[in-house]
């Protein structure tokens, strides 16, 4: 699998499927809420961590795994026990990768999507092109929203 930074300098406009497993592993509240109890660098089995959470063991398994997946923890046999702690180092590494991805679109601007005339968003959603009405102070104003007095 190529690096995010490679695929960059290619000119790929897409982050890399680490780095998408990396987001979608913090996009849930439950795993951020979960990655709070390992702020103090210790390691936890699945136990400890349904217990400190109050989820149920194979929930709290299921999330620990998507962090595990995404490059937020790292995992270690102890006899039948799974220990989960902090990966810092992947963490870190993650992190350059999705500020080198942002910093070649600077500003909020988004990749530049080559679309054909008439496939744009607004295009599928014609509602989006409502006319606009001159206000009375020569401002326009949107249509559905009623006239001011």
């Amino acid at each position: 699998m190529l690096s995010v930074e490679r695929e960059i300098r290619q000119g790929t406009e897409v982050p890399g499927d680490e780095l998408q497993v990396f987001l979608k592993a913090l996009a849930s509240g439950t795993r951020q809420r979960l990655l709070q109890h390992f702020s103090d660098g210790g390691e936890l089995t699945v136990g400890e961590v349904a217990e400190r959470s109050g989820l149920g063991p194979s929930t709290a398994s299921e999330h620990l795994a998507v962090l595990r997946r995404g490059g937020l923890l790292r995992s270690s046999r102890d006899g039948k026990a799974v220990r989960y702690r902090t990966d810092t180092a992947g963490i870190t590494e993650l992190l350059s990768q999705l500020q080198a991805y942002l910093l070649q679109h600077p500003e909020g601007q988004r990749p530049q999507e080559q679309r054909p005339e008439g496939q744009g968003p607004r295009d599928r959603h014609p509602q989006a092109q409502r006319p606009q009405e001159q206000h009375p102070e020569g401002q326009e104003e949107p249509r559905d929203r009623p006239p001011e007095r």
